[in-house]
Order: structure tokens, then C-alpha cells, then sequence
């Protein structure tokens, strides 16, 4: 990666670090959880016993991807496949390996906004579909997004897996969403995970394992802020603290302040906090499958399909742009 762009992402992460922290409520945008170690983390968290949502859809991919395909009606040839937030593709794999039986010929474009877990991807999934073309952006979802559209007119089939859709609340979800249709074509496909609501004692441990995993993924990003932006946060003196609303489907992860204390951010910002005063971290929304099919009329997809895993904790969604 080029030294500009470095330098602009660090400077737009500073940016975003105290705008958020200077708002109120306080907040930290989920997104910069990602870095090499945040990757790490939340590779054990998805085989954490309690977060249920790798498992339920890791069964769909395994066990209907051919449905998935056969529900695309015009794939037959001369198509791209784009991830938005592809991580380890230990679950989009599946239906790549499917789909590359269909056409060897399409391209793979995942995206992500870790820069490490690209170079990951480049070198590790040609060893299991071999032959596999693979063109990696590391950037934002929207940003690579037009970009795989510009090196490639094909068809695309957008994946937006593991209810990542769920980061964003009901109102930024259906605005980044037209942004998506905005850069698609009429009959190009998103296949979207939606997690959807069930017992909120099921939902709230998955956000509150047992090992402290979740908990130190949330300090990591403050971790990362003290070694990225030259910040004195003292891990310590925070705890990781999750609440789910059943009523609205808000699933929220705080980080709440111990104590009184002044945090510095680079040699001359600061923040204070009060003892008690939370940041919010995290938003993983729940869904019924009416409010998926609302969240598609009013950002111009048509449902296809709903695969659900074997509990139907889960739904993976195959929209069409109209």
C-alpha cells in the first residue's frame, strides 16, 4: 500500500476517533475493531461456543449452496462475485467452490477494510480452488465496491455475509443499502445474512462469552487507538458491558468508564470521562424476516429466496436489484 494512503487512513481513524468520542453519546465506529490482532480475536469468537452465528450459517453455505445458485436465474455465465467484508471466507468458500464449477471464468473481488486479512485471502484461498481468479480491495464497502465495477462490467453477485448488515441501525442500514443498489445493475444479485431474533437469552451471551473473548476484543480497540494514534487509554480502568433490547432487536456492546479520568489522543487532544460514562462500541441488530422484506422494498431489491439453517436462528437472503 502506497505511503498517501496509509497516511489518509490514519488521519481519517484520528478523524473518527474524536469526532466519535466528542459526541454524545460516545461513541467508537465498530469497523476500526479490525486491525491484525482484532482479526485474530474475532476468529475466536466465531468459534466461541456461544456465538451461535457462525455455526447457523456455515450450514447454509455447506448444505444449500447449490439451491442458492440455482435460485440465481441468470448466472448461467459471464459474472463477478463480490464480498463485502469477506474476513477468512471460511463460509463464502463453499459457494465459491460451487460457482467455480458453474464458471471458472468469474472473478472473485473480496473486500475488506483490514489490509491484512486481504493479503490473507490472496494467499491462502488459491490454494483450495486453484485456478481461482482473485482481485483483493482493501478499502470501504462502497468505495471498493464502485471500484470492482469499474475494473469489471459483468454481472455481479454481491455476498454480505454473517449479519453484517446488522452493524448499522435501521436507518443506516437501508442508506448504505441504496448505496449498494446504486452501484449495481437491474437483475444483479445480494445474497444478505440476516441473524433473527429468538430467545434474547440465547442473543446476549453470544456477545458475552464465557472466556472474555468478546470483552477483549472490544479493549483491543482501545489498544489500538493507544498504539495508532499515540493515545494513554487504561485498558484497566474500562469494562466491556452488552445489552439486548427484544422490543427493538438492539443488540449494543459498551465500553463503560470505571472511573473520572482524562484520556489523551495524540500530544494535544483530550477527552474526559466521567466515572460510570459509557462508549458505545457495537450494534448487532435482529431481525424478522417482515422487517428484511421491508429493508429490500425500500432500497430497491426484490426478495428470491430464504435459506434458513436447521434451528432457523438464521436466514441467508437472496435479493434481486430492480
Amino acid at each position: 500500500m502506497e505511503l498517501a494512503t496509509i497516511t489518509h487512513q490514519k488521519t481519517k481513524f484520528y478523524k473518527d476517533v474524536l469526532k466519535g468520542l466528542r459526541s454524545f453519546p460516545r461513541r467508537l465506529d465498530s469497523k476500526y475493531f479490525y486491525d491484525a490482532t482484532g482479526d485474530k480475536l474475532f476468529q475466536q469468537i466465531m468459534n466461541c461456543d456461544e456465538y451461535y452465528l457462525t455455526n447457523c450459517e456455515m450450514e447454509i453455505l455447506q448444505q444449500q449452496s447449490d439451491n442458492i445458485i440455482s435460485s440465481i436465474k441468470n448466472i448461467e455465465k459471464n459474472f463477478d462475485v463480490v464480498e463485502l467484508g469477506a474476513g477468512d471466507c471460511s463460509k463464502s468458500i463453499h459457494l465459491l467452490k460451487k460457482l467455480f464449477e458453474l464458471d471458472n471464468s468469474f472473478t472473485f473481488f473480496p473486500i475488506d477494510i483490514s489490509k491484512h486479512v486481504i493479503e490473507l485471502i490472496e494467499k491462502e484461498l488459491p490454494k483450495q480452488i486453484k485456478a481461482l481468479n482473485i482481485h483483493g480491495l482493501n478499502g470501504e464497502y462502497i468505495d471498493m465496491l464502485k471500484q470492482s465495477g469499474a475494473i469489471s462490467s459483468k454481472r455481479k453477485l454481491v455476498l454480505f455475509m454473517g449479519s453484517n448488515i446488522g452493524n448499522m441501525n435501521s436507518y443506516e442500514s437501508v442508506a448504505f443499502l441504496k448505496e449498494v443498489r446504486s452501484c449495481l445493475k437491474k437483475d444483479d444479485h445480494l445474497l444478505i445474512g440476516f441473524d433473527l431474533k429468538k430467545d434474547p437469552a440465547i442473543i446476549l451471551d453470544a456477545y458475552n462469552d464465557k472466556e472474555g473473548i468478546t470483552r477483549e476484543f472490544n479493549l483491543n480497540l482501545l489498544r489500538r487507538i493507544n498504539r495508532e494514534l499515540n493515545a494513554d487509554f487504561v485498558i484497566e480502568n474500562f469494562t466491556h458491558f452488552p445489552v439486548y433490547n427484544p422490543e427493538s432487536g438492539e443488540c449494543k456492546s459498551y465500553l463503560v468508564s470505571n472511573c473520572k479520568q482524562r484520556i489523551f489522543i495524540g500530544d494535544t487532544e483530550f477527552i474526559d470521562l466521567d466515572a460510570y460514562e459509557t462508549i458505545h462500541t457495537e450494534i448487532s441488530m435482529k431481525y424478522s424476516i417482515k422487517q428484511t422484506n421491508e429493508m429490500a422494498e425500500k432500497s430497491g431489491f426484490k426478495p428470491v429466496e430464504y435459506f434458513y439453517d436447521s434451528k432457523q436462528w438464521f436466514a441467508d437472503v437472496l435479493w434481486k436489484c430492480i
